[in-house]
């Protein structure tokens, strides 16, 4: 057992997975443990659900920095970033970085029928080039290597009238980073947000379109009177765009995020980051101010599963990823597993 900014987390040493999957805290754990044997033993009522879910949007606004009437729930990131898709203009182009996570990319690249141009470019050339397309979509760290975007210049590039869309997946809950300038931020909550695989957030400004095309009863101006029938009556922020939540992922959701956002975030950055560098410089590489390292050394993937650290093979490397339960104890295991043998 690990006690990390005040949580405990029943964490194994070695464990630098978190960009697959994150570990919940024992209070995540056994909220949704109780919730689920209240279902077993039928004392699970729909209504009851409403308050965790509104609980963990309002921490997805904090973390974000916006208002919870700017946050959408759905189940995954390329669900919430198809409705961007869908909602943009015939003929709209659309600049991504190269290498970039499919679901960042895929729904643009759907839209292809109605005229919608997609362009790679390398990660270093998204926010010079920005200016130049409608919408940018882009993680503001890579799910491969944990490379940063430029915000500043993406920033920059939508007060000249281009669109950013990001995806934080991977950056949301250790990443000290204003985020809440952009036109939609996306993330999935079983990573760095240390919830349940099932849900995801969008925060998401009034002035982008995006389209209810997965309109339900959750997404109603009164969820529990407008369930059947027409004419449609959507809510008038952005739960129009909520589709029906995992209530028991919510449950887990509704005790993490608002912890996380909670926290000092810059000694949350601090942390995970000092540990990453640290790895890296026992390495010989150069800082490089991402909680996720990619090792291209051959056998590195093997030589850490034999050693008791769980990593992940990510685009021809090993990626290893330090979060806020994470030791320095960790980062000695790793630097010995890739050590030169005899």
């Amino acid at each position: 057992m690990r006690v990390s900014f005040g949580e405990e987390f029943d964490v194994p040493d070695g464990y630098l997975n978190t960009a697959s999957i994150g570990i919940p805290s024992v209070a995540v754990g056994e909220a949704v443990t109780s919730a689920v044997a209240g279902w077993r033993a039928g004392a699970g009522r729909a209504g009851e659900y409403d308050e965790p879910v509104a609980r963990a949007r309002a921490g997805f606004a904090d973390l974000v920095g916006v208002g919870a009437d700017r946050v959408a729930i759905g189940p995954a990131v390329s669900a919430l970033v198809g409705l961007v898709a869908a909602a943009l203009p015939a003929g709209a182009r659309v600049l991504v970085a190269g290498g970039e996570f499919t679901s960042v990319t895929w729904p643009f690249a759907a839209q292809a029928e109605r005229g919608v141009s997609v362009t790679e470019v390398d990660l270093a050339q998204v926010g010079p080039r920005a200016g130049e397309f409608d919408l940018v979509a882009v993680s503001t760290v890579q799910s491969a290597d944990g490379r940063l975007v430029d915000l500043d210049a993406l920033r920059a590039a939508r007060a000249g009238g281009t669109r950013v869309v990001l995806d934080a997946t991977q950056s949301l809950g250790w990443l000290d980073a204003d985020l809440s300038w952009a036109d939609a931020v996306v993330a999935a909550g079983y990573k760095w947000l240390l919830s349940p695989r099932g849900v995801a957030w969008m925060a998401i400004h009034p002035e982008l379109a995006a389209a209810p095309s997965a309109a339900g009863w959750y997404a109603g101006a009164d969820r529990w009177s407008d369930v059947y029938g027409l004419p449609m009556t959507l809510a008038a922020d952005a739960r129009a765009l909520d589709t029906s939540p995992a209530w028991y992922c919510h449950v887990g959701a509704a005790v993490a995020l608002p912890w996380l956002a909670g926290l000092d975030r810059a000694a949350v950055h601090a942390h995970c980051v000092g540990l990453a560098d640290a790895f890296r410089a026992g390495l010989g590489m150069e800082p490089a101010g991402s909680a996720i390292v990619s090792v291209r050394r051959e056998g590195a993937g093997e030589r850490l599963a034999a050693a008791g650290v769980v990593s992940a093979a990510r685009a021809g490397a090993a990626r290893l990823a330090f979060h806020l339960y994470n030791t320095e104890a960790d980062v000695a295991r790793a630097l010995e597993a890739l050590q030169p043998s005899g």
